[in-house]
């Protein structure tokens, strides 16, 4: 018996309509070693908060700084954390210490956890990004009111360059 034409468009509608299974198993598998690589390689990095009013010096050390308090400089402003402390114009030249600073630390530093014996030495941690056009004396300001609100233990945010060979780094002056 032949089909009729009727039939056979009926039976094409049929297979076009026929649902397709979709395999989900090796979806899942790709997703669970995404998941696991993500988990893996996501804890070596450290970011600081980045702020587009300050250029970083560069620097070719590879020891990681431990996550602590930032003190960021720029331009036109002196901030801990997120939070505007003082304007850099508004900042005495003459003073080796920067009073809002100061009261900002000691405030901070009331806040946390005593230090133990060992730290007590060191002093507290904090890291200051200063932009690579901030000049020095301003600096050192910030690093000697560091030290009286008793954050003794400085680092310097510099962004990572690679290493350079002596010879050539010598011949390029």
């Amino acid at each position: 018996m032949k089909a009729t034409i009727g039939g056979k468009l009926k039976g094409r509608k049929q297979r076009r309509h026929k649902q397709t299974k979709l395999n989900l198993v090796s979806l899942m598998d790709i997703f669970t070693i995404l998941v696991f690589f993500l988990l893996v390689n996501s804890s070596d990095v450290e970011v600081l908060q980045a702020d587009k009013t300050i250029t970083l010096p560069e620097s070719t050390s590879t020891e990681k700084p431990d996550t602590t308090t930032v003190v960021r400089v720029n331009g036109d402003q002196l901030l801990v954390g997120n939070r505007m402390i003082a304007k850099v114009a508004d900042i005495p030249a003459d003073q080796e210490q920067i009073q809002p600073l100061l009261n900002e630390l000691e405030y901070l530093a009331s806040r946390a956890e005593p230090l133990s014996e060992e730290k007590q030495a060191v002093g507290r941690p904090v890291t200051i990004l200063g932009d690579e056009e901030v000049p020095y004396a301003l600096l050192k300001q910030i690093m000697n009111t560091c030290a009286a609100a008793d954050y003794r233990d400085i680092d310097l945010a510099v962004t990572q360059t690679t290493p350079q060979d002596p010879a050539t780094a010598a011949a390029g002056r």
